[in-house]
């Protein structure tokens, strides 16, 4: 599974007040999968297949990351790595609760 994980992190706004860290391949397919559907335009499709085929084949994963991070871009939802510290919430499931330090 480590041929899945982002070299950087992207950080998103998910929720009113959380930052969500999309650390590899799966988060990203997970936070594609659960956008609402009123919201998906081109922008997502794009990023949607491009981690799908990253996923399911040998697509570069780099390509893949700059597509969520375009479509988190485009939907005002990305978050610099700078602001998004200290407190962000993990895109898998983590022992704490959620929550990393």
């Amino acid at each position: 599974m480590n041929d899945r994980i982002f070299d950087n992190p992207i950080f998103v706004k998910s929720g009113s007040n959380l930052i969500q860290e999309i650390a590899d391949l799966e988060d990203a397919l997970e936070f594609l999968y659960d956008w609402p559907k009123e919201r998906r335009g081109a922008i997502y499709q794009t990023a949607l297949r491009a981690c799908q085929r990253a996923f399911d084949s040998g697509y570069p994963l780099s390509a893949a990351r700059q597509a969520f991070c375009g479509f988190a871009k485009s939907a005002k939802i990305h978050e610099e790595t700078t602001s998004a510290m200290p407190w962000v919430v993990s895109g898998g499931q983590s022992q704490s609760g959620g929550l990393v330090a």
